[in-house]
């Protein structure tokens, strides 16, 4: 297993479900409300934990009830908190999320996600050794996200960013990353193509020359198009899905527990393929994601 560092947002979700997606201006009357640890952060570094890998977050929460209740889960869930910073007069991040005909639509407040200093990121990764691996993701300050992946690679860290929520970035970025995991959607944002096909997936690569490529593309499985630009071809498992909140988390997540060893990169996506689709069979975020144990036991009964 490798040793995980998540720098990553930390949210309280606050989650309903709707018959259907309220007009503007409308009121709607919804239903199943509940209150749910979240943040693309702690859901990966979740995730990998859930693995068995030694997993760090390096974030930030509020100095409230959110915070303190968030941390408390994430250390049951085998996740190190001792880069998890509260701070004073500034709010946990919070995500409202909508449930509608199984899909979900997301709307963030950053609070003590937009927070992380340079200092932070440098202490926690003082003691991380060359393959080791960090993970990111865009729901943090900019700044912050860039110099933990400069940081990550000047110690010879494998370096996985999920740039999501996506935004437009500088090339420059991508210079700094291992492995580039983005859904459909992102990969339009980032390179003008909506991709049908692994012939797009390729262009992709080539226009945003990153080293490894992965297209995650919901119910048709993932792509990688690696550094050597060889395509591997990840098939889905089906499910009949009941929320899909955490799933892309579930996979960067696992991903980053696994996936070292080149030699195995297909069998290791196709173990993710798995984790993420069994995530989407319950409520919620990091209580729906599997452990390594089910994972397995998963895979045994279909074998």
């Amino acid at each position: 297993m490798n040793t995980v560092y998540v720098l990553g947002s930390v949210n309280m979700d606050m989650v309903i479900s709707t018959p259907y997606m309220p007009a503007q201006g409308e009121t709607l009357m919804g239903s199943d409300f509940f209150l749910n640890g979240g943040g693309k952060g702690a859901n990966q570094a979740v995730a990998s934990a859930k693995q068995g890998a030694l997993t760090y977050l390096i974030g930030n929460v509020g100095n409230d009830v959110f915070g303190n209740d968030l941390v408390e889960k994430l250390e049951k869930y085998g996740v190190n908190t001792s880069y998890v910073k509260k701070l004073e007069k500034v709010s946990t991040g919070v995500a409202s999320i909508i449930i509608c005909d199984h899909d979900n639509r997301i709307i963030l407040d950053s609070g003590a996600n937009a927070k992380i200093t340079f200092k932070q990121i440098d202490d926690a990764l003082a003691n991380a050794k060359e393959n080791d691996v960090f993970v990111t993701q865009l729901e943090n300050n900019l700044d912050a996200v860039i110099h933990g992946l400069k940081k990550a690679k000047e110690k010879g860290m494998i370096t996985v960013f999920n740039p999501a929520p996506a935004k437009k970035l500088d090339q420059e970025v991508f210079n700094y990353v291992d492995y580039l995991i983005i859904n459909e959607t992102e990969c339009e944002i980032f390179t003008g193509i909506l991709p049908s096909n692994t012939d797009d997936i390729v262009k992709a690569k080539d226009i945003i020359k990153v080293g490894n490529l992965i297209v995650t593309l919901g119910s048709k499985g993932s792509v990688l198009v690696d550094k050597n630009n060889k395509v591997y071809n990840i098939k889905p498992n089906k499910v009949d899905a009941i929320d899909t909140t955490a799933a892309g988390d579930t996979f960067v997540g696992v991903f980053a527990s696994r996936a070292v060893n080149e030699e195995y990169i297909e069998d290791a996506l196709a173990y993710v393929s798995i984790a993420s689709s069994l995530t989407c069979l319950k409520k919620g975020a990091q209580q729906s994601i599997p452990t390594r144990n089910e994972v397995e036991e998963y895979i045994k009964g279909k074998m």
